[in-house]
């Protein structure tokens, strides 16, 4: 009998991935979620230019979208203030992290992370063979300077930081990793996620020119412009670095209508501002009904608040549990001691009105055992 024939890489891997879905877990349980405030996506939807766009494209979709995502990436030079050869757009900010890591990453190769981290990122890794090193989290924070002299320890290719940071929603001022860069090794690369950088507040960006070859910095519109389901990525980075993702990239992986929605999207700048404030407001309701509960919502500058559960991670996994079990969809940080939390999406009024609801049984069944 004849057998595929894997490599030793793909033998040694399991045959997982990073996270469990909502709808894995309604399939689970047999119900829907009368909530679904887990996977931090855009519950306020994107702009109704965007998805005036898609409609009146409907009849274009027997034509592939364009390779070069051509009108996209002029749009985003534009807005950005950059040219079109600091752009490449991806099928989101995971499928250009594995293109990065394909192009930078061998058997062996270090690459640096904070544990605890974007776990999509290590699954990229440890795709091509990489040798992942972790550092802590200080004070609910990713630590700059300590991810940069882990790089110099260890000869790293890589360094991975992101600015919000998910799961905690910490975040650090563009100047202070700014300034944090003077211990960036020379030879390695900063992976700049700023995923929630529309999220956040003003001076979270790094002020960097984006010619810099010491960063690449990975933006999405999956998550303030609400177009998760469209899997729209981008990176900004210096030329020579940006070319090279046309050796790795899926050329037709951007599909015409991702392309037409994020462009709408992006031309729609009053739509961003109301959602922000919509998840500015979201993020506060979030907090008081922590508070109201007796637990300590963590400052946040995502789409998504820390709550931390006060114990230890075996009872915030209960009160997880027990959400759950309730119908309301959330998430928790995977590493100690981060793992103390939940972590709770900005939802809409309804949403934080069931979560409200389900909270003191979930911590009453929890507080039980």
């Amino acid at each position: 009998m004849t057998y595929p024939r894997y490599t030793p890489l793909a033998c040694s891997l399991p045959a997982t991935v990073p996270f469990v879905g909502p709808e894995t877990q309604e399939r689970a349980r047999g119900d829907a979620f009368a909530a679904r405030i887990g996977a931090n996506e855009n519950v306020f939807g994107p702009s109704p230019k965007a998805i005036a766009a898609l409609q009146d494209s409907a009849a274009s979709l027997w034509m592939y979208g364009d390779p070069e995502n051509h009108d996209l990436r002029q749009a985003l030079a534009a807005h950005h203030g950059v040219t079109p050869g600091n752009i490449v757009v991806g099928e989101g900010i995971d499928s250009l992290l594995g293109y990065l890591v394909r192009l930078m990453v061998g058997p062996g190769d270090a690459v640096v992370t904070s544990d605890g981290a974007y776990p999509t990122f290590n699954y990229h890794v440890a795709g091509f063979g990489g040798a992942l090193h972790k550092v802590p989290y200080r004070d609910d924070h990713e630590d700059p300077e300590a991810l940069f002299r882990k790089a110099a320890e260890t000869g790293a290719k890589l360094v991975y930081l992101a600015n919000p940071d998910n799961p905690m929603g910490s975040w650090h001022s563009g100047a202070q990793i700014d300034a944090a860069m003077e211990h960036l090794p020379e030879g390695t690369l900063l992976v700049l996620d700023e995923a929630y950088i529309e999220c956040a507040p003003e001076g979270t960006a790094m002020p960097i020119a984006a010619d810099d070859p010491r960063v690449v910095r990975m933006r999405t519109f999956s998550k303030a412009h609400g177009l998760a389901g469209a899997r729209v990525g981008y990176a900004i980075g210096a030329p020579e670095l940006i070319a090279a993702f046309n050796k790795v990239r899926n050329h037709f992986g951007m599909n015409r209508s991702a392309q037409i929605a994020a462009l709408a999207a992006l031309e729609d700048q009053d739509w961003l501002s109301d959602v922000t404030a919509l998840i500015a407001a979201s993020r506060m309701r979030i907090e008081d009904i922590a508070r109201e509960n007796g637990l300590s919502p963590l400052p946040s500058a995502a789409n998504f608040v820390a709550i931390d559960c006060g114990r230890d991670a075996d009872f915030a996994k209960r009160v997880l549990d027990n959400l759950i079990e309730l119908g309301i969809f959330v998430r928790m940080p995977f590493s100690a001691p981060q793992n103390r939390c939940i972590r709770i999406s900005c939802g809409t009024e309804a949403d934080l009105d069931a979560f409200a609801a389900a909270l003191p049984r979930a911590l009453d069944c929890a507080a039980k055992g």
